[in-house]
């Protein structure tokens, strides 16, 4: 009998989805935790900040709105999307939109601070839990492992460029840089890539 695909739900589907599920949902709470340090957010957020104030909508629309356009980058990459590419559209946007509505504002520059690196460590985490599940990255992920495969060049690397990428573009269309979007363009290449290959699920 020939191996599952690597996409396929056959292999350690008692893993790979609450592993799935689990980082997804910590994704999209930890997103919510670094924009609201008012420190400044990841790139793709930057991004999704001046979208969703030029658009007018909740930032977990604006979300799920970039992750269906982001999708189209992947045809000229040739990534497969899988049940977690998906699932990635449906969670993240709405995980941040219910965290903004339970997580508290910060009050002084000590919390803001606590947010940020908290928010900078579960965003690695997360982010490499869903991928390890292997069940298809999200459509921001995508564009990193298509890239990591076609330059071969390292994960840190791949993802610093990104990062720094969409921030500039996010800047442009009215989202807010700090201190603490590059603290976290240069330092979430490198925690992705160290908690990576400690959480991927072995497959067959």
């Amino acid at each position: 009998m020939p191996a599952p695909s690597p996409l396929s739900l056959r292999a350690r589907p008692g893993r790979r989805v609450p592993q799935l599920l689990l980082g997804l949902v910590g994704y999209g709470a930890a997103v919510m935790l670094l924009v609201r340090s008012g420190l400044g957010a990841a790139g793709w957020n930057v991004l999704t900040e001046g979208l969703s104030l030029t658009l007018g909508l909740s930032f977990g629309w604006t979300t799920n709105l970039i992750s269906l356009l982001v999708l189209l980058a992947w045809i000229p990459l040739r990534e497969r999307p899988g049940p977690g590419t998906l699932l990635n559209i449906a969670l993240v946007g709405f995980a941040a939109d219910a965290t903004a509505a339970l997580l508290p504002d910060p009050h002084g520059t000590a919390a803001r601070i606590a947010y940020l690196l908290c928010g900078l460590v579960a965003l690695a985490f997360f982010d490499a839990l869903y991928l390890g599940a292997r069940l298809g990255p999200g459509p921001r992920d995508g564009i990193m492992t298509g890239l990591v495969r076609l330059t071969r060049q390292p994960v840190a690397v791949v993802r610093t460029g990104i990062e720094v990428t969409v921030a500039g573009t996010g800047w442009l269309l009215g989202g807010t840089l700090g201190a603490g979007t590059v603290v976290i363009a240069l330092g979430l290449g490198p925690l992705v890539g160290w908690f990576l290959p400690r959480v991927t699920v072995p497959l067959p």
